[in-house]
């Protein structure tokens, strides 16, 4: 009975480690990470004074960009004002996103060139007693009353205490990436994912040339050449089919006679040139020379990544804890049967031996045979004699 027990909580455990989490379970954690709070109530000796101020409206973040923030995927936000036990004071706002692209996004359009790089988790900028970073879906915004020399490690431990989305929802976009760093002037960056955006910074192409309808996505930056400055913008399509269609529309859209024609109209009019990579479309603006353009075009080449996703099979029956135990079973059986099998095979012989002595296992007398006897003297001789003796077995 205790060796039963023991199996079958053994089975239990190596099929709960196995299986995987249903929906059910994977939405309720979503829920559940959703409205849990951004803001922790310590951190780094920092300890929330009052409540916090909490709101699902884009306006209480920034009434100006309100709908710049909800473009992006703005969820909910909270703010506060912690203080030490020195008496200095530290008001913190965070703004929390769909995900991480919304996050990264909102950061490049609040970073201003003036700032300074911050290693503070995945990328942050300061100007003063001023700090911006983001983590995950969460975009903070941080201001000292007065800066110290562990400012900067204590915002890294808020940092780790800001929660993270669940899944892909914590990836960071692609397309920025393919941003060259050669001549790429700092805090220039910027990331789009809606036409309000676009129109929020110096763009060489409206909205309704890149369409966002269909799913596009925006990454530019400023680059200084020999030439002076030129813009660099990337716009990312769902396939080259849609990009190659795109980009004979941004084509047309150059020609002298296009506004007549009721083509959207550049934004401005500086030399533009173009070409298409894979699902991309590349664009340099500028008043650079051709040779300045091809060369900052060359620069970027999309590199498809191909993922090949296989069912894993994590089912009870596909487990591997399973396939041990069945191994360590089957192993039991064949060493009880081998067991039950040599006790049974030596107590007969024993129990017929008691009962029936000397009549089944053992033979009544010994059998006779014929033995030659040939001396040494005799076995060269042609005439030797060879005479046949009974011996007892």
């Amino acid at each position: 009975m205790k060796t039963a027990r023991l199996i079958s909580v053994l089975v239990l455990l190596l099929g709960t480690a196995g299986a995987g989490e249903s929906p059910a379970t994977t939405q309720t954690t979503q829920k559940i990470q959703a409205t849990a709070p951004i803001l922790p109530q310590q951190f780094a000796g920092w300890q929330i004074s009052g409540s916090t101020q909490k709101s699902p409206d884009p306006a209480v973040a920034d009434s100006v960009n309100a709908a710049l923030l909800k473009e992006y995927g703005f969820t909910d936000f909270e703010s506060g004002t912690y203080v030490r036990d020195d008496g200095r004071k530290l008001t913190i706002k965070a703004a929390r996103f769909a995900d991480a692209s919304g996050a990264y996004g909102a950061f490049t359009y609040y970073k201003m060139p003036q700032m300074l790089k911050e290693t503070i988790e995945t990328q942050g900028a300061s100007l003063n007693e001023r700090v911006l970073f983001y983590r995950g879906s969460v975009l903070v915004d941080a201001t000292f009353e007065k800066l110290s020399a562990m400012s900067t490690a204590e915002l890294r431990e808020l940092s780790d205490a800001l929660p993270l989305p669940p899944g892909n929802a914590r990836n960071l976009p692609v397309l920025p990436q393919y941003l060259p760093k050669l001549g790429y002037v700092k805090n220039t960056a910027k990331y789009v994912l809606g036409p309000i955006g676009l129109e929020k910074i110096t763009s060489p192409l409206s909205s309704q040339l890149v369409d966002f309808s269909v799913g596009a996505e925006v990454a530019l930056g400023t680059y200084q050449t020999s030439d002076g400055a030129a813009t660099l913008m990337l716009i990312s399509y769902p396939t080259p089919q849609i990009a190659a269609e795109h980009l004979r529309k941004i084509d047309a859209a150059r020609q002298p006679d296009a506004p007549q024609q009721g083509s959207p109209a550049l934004l401005n009019s500086d030399a533009i040139f173009d070409k298409r990579t894979g699902p991309m479309v590349v664009l340099v603006a500028g008043t650079i020379s051709q040779a300045e353009a091809r060369s900052l075009l060359g620069a970027v080449n999309y590199e498809a990544d191909v993922t090949w996703n296989e069912n894993t099979y994590t089912g009870r029956k596909n487990n591997l804890g399973n396939l041990l135990l069945n191994v360590f079973l089957l192993c039991a059986i064949l060493i009880a049967f081998s067991a039950v099998a040599g006790l049974a095979f030596g107590g007969i012989r024993v129990l017929f031996t008691r009962i029936l002595p000397e009549r089944v296992l053992h033979r009544e007398q010994e059998l006779e045979f014929i033995s030659l006897n040939l001396s040494e003297g005799q076995a060269g001789t042609t005439d030797s004699k060879v005479s046949p003796s009974i011996k007892a077995g």
